[in-house]
C-alpha cells in the first residue's frame, strides 16, 4: 500500500469511522450485489466506488451520495429487513436511489422517546452525519476529552455518536433513550 493509499483510509476512518471500502463491503455481502450494482444505487460511477473502497480517493465528495450511503446502512440494519420479499427490499432500495434528500433529513414521525432501537430516518445517522459535517473523529475526541471530567455524560456522546462506529451509536442510543 503507498503512503497515498494509508493517508486515505486514516482520513476516511477519520471522516466516516472505518474505512468506506469495509462499509461498502458489508452492504456488498447483504444486499448481494456487486460493486457496479452497488455503485448503482448510490449514484456512483463503478470506478469511483472502487477507488474509494481501496483507498485511492478518501472522500464522497457528493452529499447525496454520502446520503444515500446512510440510509441504505440503516434501512438494511432495520428489525424485519430480512423478512421483507426481495421485492419489496428492491421497491425500497429503488426509492433510495431515486431519493435527493439531505443527509440530515429526519422522519418525523420518530420520537426521542421511543423505546425500539432507531430505524431508517431516525435520529442516529443525522447525528453522526452532522458531527461528522462540522468536525473530525480526532477533533471530535479531543473535545470528549476536555469535556470528561466535568461532564462526563456528554463526553460519551461526543465519543460514542460522533467518533464511534454506527452499530455502537446505535446501542447507546437505544440504551440511553430506554434508560437500561
Amino acid at each position: 500500500m503507498t503512503d497515498a493509499h494509508a493517508r486515505n483510509l486514516e482520513l476516511q476512518l477519520e471522516w466516516y469511522g472505518e474505512p468506506l471500502g469495509d462499509r461498502f463491503r458489508r452492504l456488498l455481502m447483504r444486499l448481494g450485489l456487486s460493486q457496479a450494482q452497488l455503485a448503482g444505487l448510490l449514484g456512483l460511477s463503478a470506478p469511483m466506488l472502487s477507488q474509494l473502497m481501496s483507498g485511492q480517493r478518501a472522500k464522497i465528495s457528493n452529499p447525496a451520495v454520502l446520503s444515500r450511503l446512510l440510509q441504505i446502512e440503516a434501512m438494511v440494519g432495520e428489525r424485519g429487513w430480512d423478512a421483507l420479499s426481495r421485492a419489496e427490499q428492491e421497491r425500497r432500495l429503488e426509492e433510495v436511489r431515486a431519493a435527493q434528500r439531505s443527509s440530515l433529513t429526519i422522519d418525523q414521525s420518530s420520537t426521542a422517546s421511543s423505546t425500539e432501537p432507531p430505524q431508517p430516518g431516525d435520529p442516529v445517522t443525522a447525528i453522526q452525519s452532522l458531527f461528522r459535517h462540522v468536525a473530525s473523529a480526532g477533533e471530535l475526541q479531543g473535545a470528549a476529552d476536555l469535556l470528561e471530567d466535568r461532564y462526563p455524560d456528554l463526553a460519551e456522546a461526543l465519543r460514542v455518536l460522533g467518533a464511534g462506529r454506527t452499530q455502537d451509536a446505535r446501542a447507546y442510543y437505544a440504551r440511553v433513550v430506554t434508560g437500561a
